[in-house]
């Protein structure tokens, strides 16, 4: 088969090149290739946070290029939310989008110093209240009726989507642009203008690598992404009396302020979809549907979803799963083309990849059909993370820190203290 642009992965990151290349140009031939099915990585399975986050701090952007560009970088951030709202209302793609927002609540004397250490850097680089709002405990509460609130913060820069839908429409809305979908297709090697695959060679001009906790599994890019699980658990959907005492209104999504990172949301049908860190990484970055269901971090994930709202004890917990994500040596996620071998990718989003992966789409297409845009010159275009370390000093270091950041939350829970374990070992990550 020969096309013009052929693209590695069925998520969001391939889905949204498509569809941005495809409106750029309707002329080209575009294959998207999945293993699987579309969406059934992280795309289809993650917490449904369409955010403004970016997985790098301002300051490590910084460090490698400005002051101004990271700021610029933030800002493409912020519009990426907008612009996700505007494809699925153009596309008419029914995902249970509701930009209510994120409130992260601080349920310690050590949560709440972060609170407003954070809240103080975002000030130092020019953002607003219209960006990030520090909130007492009774602004807090109103929002979220946690356990234990001192306090926490909020910004508007987040909608709460239905991820599997997200993905399905998406497909849905590239196929109808001629793009060609090609599931139960997996592809053994890539090259410069070729493709390896079950069925056949592929050759196009451009290839494009979009297999963020799969990546991996690439012969030739194994230590390039390591895969880190997290877990999902969801309960039935909650009678209207229990939602008027956790609030959650504007469907806002949630976490509190610990290091080893949860996260969830009021789901369109009510449930309360929850999820968190904890899983181990898998040495010699193996990847494997058994890894999905972590007796251990489910049962951990429900304990923590009660202690946040004592009034859910006795709803039964209908659901629970898990998937993988990209993390890089650096934790700063990229994006490049290289037009001499026609070989690009996009990856790296450490868990936030709702929202980057439409900027990263809508830059690769840029890049590759040569639009004149602004964001070709984001700072995390065209750069390269370094290789993780190899085996067995990989899962050594991954496990250690993921252990680290567990024991420094179960101490500031007890002693409300922050954590210098935390501290140094953010530190360490460049944070």
């Amino acid at each position: 088969m020969e096309v013009d642009i052929a693209i590695v992965g069925g998520g969001y990151t391939g889905l949204w090149t498509a569809y941005y290349l495809a409106k750029a140009d309707p002329t080209l031939r575009i294959a998207v290739l999945e293993k699987n099915f579309v969406g059934f990585g992280a795309s289809g399975r993650n917490g449904g946070w369409c955010s403004a986050i970016f997985p790098a701090t301002l300051r490590k952007v910084a460090a490698t290029s400005s002051r101004s560009e990271a700021i610029r970088m933030q800002q493409a951030m912020f519009d990426t939310v907008e612009e996700i709202r505007h494809v699925v209302d153009a596309e008419k793609i029914d995902c249970d989008f509701q930009r209510g927002g994120y409130v992260s609540v601080a349920r310690n004397n050590a949560q709440w110093a972060r609170s407003r250490q954070e809240v103080e850097n975002w000030r130092e680089w020019g953002f607003g209240e219209e960006h990030m709002r520090l909130l007492n405990a009774d602004e807090a509460t109103k929002r979220l009726a946690a356990s234990h609130v001192h306090g926490g913060t909020f910004t508007p820069h987040c909608a709460a989507v239905q991820p599997a839908k997200l993905v399905h429409g998406l497909a849905n809305a590239v196929r109808a642009l001629g793009v060609k979908i090609f599931e139960s297709t997996e592809v053994r090697e890539l090259r410069s203008r070729s493709l390896s695959t079950a069925h056949g060679t592929v050759r196009a001009d451009v290839v494009v690598r979009a297999t963020e906790g799969y990546t991996a599994q690439i012969r030739t890019a194994h230590r390039a992404i390591v895969p880190m699980y997290s877990l999902m658990i969801a309960t039935a959907p909650l009678p209207e009396r229990i939602w008027q005492e956790i609030g959650l209104r504007d469907r806002e999504t949630f976490s509190d302020k610990r290091h080893l990172r949860i996260y969830g949301q009021r789901t369109r049908e009510g449930r309360l979809a929850f999820g968190g860190r904890g899983a181990p990484y898998h040495f010699g970055s193996r990847v494997k549907p058994d890894f999905d269901d972590d007796k251990r971090v489910h049962a951990m994930l429900r304990s923590i979803l009660l202690d946040l709202f004592p009034m859910i004890k006795g709803v039964p917990f209908t659901h629970a799963w898990g998937g993988n994500l990209g993390i890089p040596r650096d934790w700063y996620p990229s994006v490049s083309y290289d037009p001499r071998s026609g070989m690009a990718h996009a990856g790296g989003y450490i868990g936030d990849g709702v929202a980057t992966t439409n900027l990263a789409g809508r830059t690769l297409a840029a890049e590759i059909v040569n639009l004149d845009t602004d964001i070709r010159t984001l700072p995390w275009v065209n750069r390269t993370s370094p290789q993780w370390e190899p085996e067995p000093l990989r899962w050594v270091g991954v496990n250690a820190g993921t252990a680290a950041f567990n024991i420094a939350d179960r101490s500031e829970a007890r002693f409300g203290k922050p954590s210098r374990l935390a501290s140094g070992l953010w530190r360490a990550l460049g944070h």
